[in-house]
């Protein structure tokens, strides 16, 4: 749902946004604060389908780069060994468990977008995690990977499934592997379609944004 939306105009105002969001003091990479601000800004905008990429809609953008962006700011903090792995894990954890808790409802629409980005967000942070971890040598393709996501998820085997889509999000995050196209638009609605969705921003906002690698925070 949020890939409709995503466009390189929308990134671009992610950042002012950001700020006005940050609250003034924050010292943990994501707090319930910030998290709340965002809901509140998204149950302000009046978001309905119909309004596409209106400026209703880049808030669901924006809120995603956000998220995302505080996850490749433990990355970078792990890579210049200011974190521990277990340090980093339990970081990420953190705001795991700021960002895909239950949301109040606030209408079907903007109900359906925020579900929509928590599950694309389920596979940023089980990416970050893979990567972490080191557990994404794989002589599999992204397509082979994509494929065993897809039947797995098809039986309902879904921890397998996220596991697939982790490896390659660790990839692109490793070793700067991009997805074709090609590879993802045949895939059915379904929870790895939301996933690749998610990959899909991690990999634009590493493309589009690095402050988060100079961010002494």
């Amino acid at each position: 749902m949020l890939q409709m939306m995503r466009e390189v105009g929308l990134r671009m105002m992610a950042r002012s946004m950001r700020m006005s969001i940050m609250p003034a003091e924050e010292s943990a990479f994501y707090t319930h604060e910030r998290w709340r601000n965002w809901i509140a800004r998204v149950r302000e905008s009046g978001f309905t389908l119909d309004d596409g990429l209106n400026s209703s809609g880049e808030v669901f953008v924006c809120m995603e780069d956000d998220v995302i962006l505080a996850c490749l700011k433990i990355i970078a903090k792990y890579e210049m060994g200011v974190l521990t792995r277990e340090d980093a894990i339990s970081k990420l954890d953190e705001v795991r468990s700021v960002v895909l808790g239950k949301i109040e409802p606030i209408s079907d629409d903007i109900d359906m977008m925020l579900s929509s980005l928590q599950m694309s967000l389920v596979a940023v942070m089980a990416a970050c995690e893979c990567y972490i971890n080191g557990d994404y040598t794989d002589d599999r393709t992204p397509a082979d990977l994509i494929k065993a996501a897809v039947n797995a998820e098809a039986e309902e085997k879904i921890e397998l499934a996220l596991h697939n889509i982790a490896k390659i999000g660790a990839r692109m995050i490793g070793d700067g592997l991009r997805l074709e196209d090609s590879l993802t638009e045949n895939v059915p609605d379904g929870m790895v379609a939301e996933w690749l969705d998610g990959l899909d921003s991690l990999s634009a906002a590493m493309v589009g944004e690095d402050s988060y690698k100079r961010d002494d925070k």
